[in-house]
C-alpha cells in the first residue's frame, strides 16, 4: 500500500476539506437504473463504464445522508473508470432524489437492498464484483457479507470499507460531543429535510429532533421495528458480524477521525478475523485522507490497488496470520 502523507495534520480541516476540496470526475455516460428489490421498494444505481469489456464491477456505497453526487463516490468512480473497472454508485432507499419510491427508510444496517441489487449482478453474469462503502455504507457492505458467510462469494470478491463506524452507539455517542455540534446539525438538517420529502412526515412530527440519536429514537428504530436507538445501534452495528466474514475485506481508517473512535478497530472481532485486513493512518480525519504528495485523493488509490490486487486472484483462500 502506498504511504500517506497527509495535507493536514488537523483531523477537522481533514474533514472539512475532504468534502468540499473538488475531485476529479468521470466523463463517461452515467446510466441510471431503478432496481425493485421488493414490491414497494426501488432504489437507484448510477454507472459508468469503461471503453472496452470491464475488469470487474465496483458497486460503491454512500454515507448517512449521502447519495451518489458525494465527492467520494465521483472521484473513486472516476479512478475506478480509468482502471478499467465498471463503477455503479448504489443510493440508499429515499437517497438520491428517490424519496417518493418507496414507502420505508433506510437504516444503518439495511442490507436487503443492495443484496437484490447483487443478486440480479449474478443472474446477468457480471463479475467479478467488489463492493466499496463509505462511512455509513461500509457499515452496511460489512454487515451484508459477515450476514451471508461463506454464500457470499457468488456474489462479492472483496470488500473495503473507507471511515466506517463499526460501533454505531459509540459513533452517535461521539458525534453528540460538543467539538462535533456541527456536523451532527448538518446531519440532522439533511436527515429532516429528507423525512419530510417522504411525504410521511410533517413539520410538527419533527419538531424538537435536534440530535441524530433523537431522529433515530423517535422514527428511524420504530420504523423498523427496533423499538429505540440503542437497540438500533446495538443489533444493526457491523461489529456484531464480522466474525462471519469469509471474503478478503480492507479496512481504511484514520486513527483521528473526528466522530469514529478507533477503539473498534483493535477489537476481538477486527484482530480475530484472518479474512480481515487494518490499514490504519494517524491522520486523516473522517473521508478526509488528502494527501501532501502524489495523488491528492490516498483513499482512491488505496481502494483501487486493492481491487486490483483482488481482481488478480481466481480463487480467494483463508489467508494465515
Amino acid at each position: 500500500m502506498t504511504s500517506f502523507q497527509p495535507l493536514f495534520r488537523n483531523s477537522h480541516w481533514q474533514t472539512i476539506a475532504g468534502h468540499f476540496w473538488r475531485r476529479p470526475y468521470c466523463s463517461a455516460p452515467v446510466e441510471g437504473r431503478l432496481y425493485r428489490t421488493d414490491p414497494e421498494t426501488q432504489v437507484l444505481v448510477e454507472s459508468q463504464r469503461p471503453a472496452g469489456p470491464p475488469a470487474g464491477e465496483i458497486v460503491l456505497i454512500h454515507g448517512l445522508e449521502g447519495s451518489g453526487e458525494a465527492g467520494y463516490m465521483r472521484s473513486l468512480s472516476a479512478a475506478a473508470v480509468r482502471a478499467g473497472f465498471a463503477a455503479h454508485r448504489f443510493h440508499m432507499r429515499t437517497c438520491g432524489g428517490t424519496a417518493r419510491l418507496c414507502r420505508t427508510l433506510y437504516h444503518a444496517g439495511l442490507t436487503s437492498d443492495l443484496l437484490a441489487v447483487l443478486r440480479v449482478f449474478r443472474e446477468e453474469g457480471r463479475g467479478p464484483v467488489f463492493l466499496a462503502g463509505f462511512s455509513l455504507g461500509g457499515n452496511v457492505a460489512l454487515k451484508l457479507a459477515g450476514e451471508l458467510g461463506e454464500a457470499a462469494r457468488p456474489l462479492v470478491r472483496a470488500v473495503c470499507a473507507v471511515s466506517t463506524p463499526l460501533d454505531l452507539e459509540a459513533c452517535a455517542g461521539r458525534l453528540a460531543q460538543p467539538q462535533n455540534r456541527f456536523y451532527e446539525q448538518r446531519f440532522v438538517r439533511k436527515m429532516r429535510a429528507r423525512l419530510l420529502a417522504t411525504g410521511r412526515y410533517t413539520a410538527a412530527e419533527l419538531a424538537g429532533l435536534r440530535t441524530l440519536f433523537a431522529i433515530d429514537d423517535r422514527i428511524t428504530a420504530p420504523s423498523f421495528g427496533f423499538g429505540g436507538a440503542s437497540h438500533y445501534y446495538r443489533t444493526q452495528s457491523a461489529i456484531r458480524y464480522l466474525d462471519g466474514l469469509r471474503v478478503p475485506t480492507l479496512l481504511v481508517q484514520a486513527k483521528d477521525d473526528t466522530f469514529v473512535p478507533f477503539a473498534a478497530f483493535e477489537s476481538p472481532e477486527v484482530r480475530s478475523n484472518a479474512w480481515i485486513e487494518v490499514l490504519a493512518v494517524p491522520h486523516g480525519g473522517h473521508l478526509g485522507f488528502l494527501a501532501r504528495q502524489g495523488n491528492r485523493f490516498w483513499a482512491d488509490d488505496v481502494v483501487m490497488r486493492w481491487f486490483i490486487g483482488q481482481s488478480a486472484i481466481k480463487e480467494p483462500a483463508c489467508p494465515s496470520r
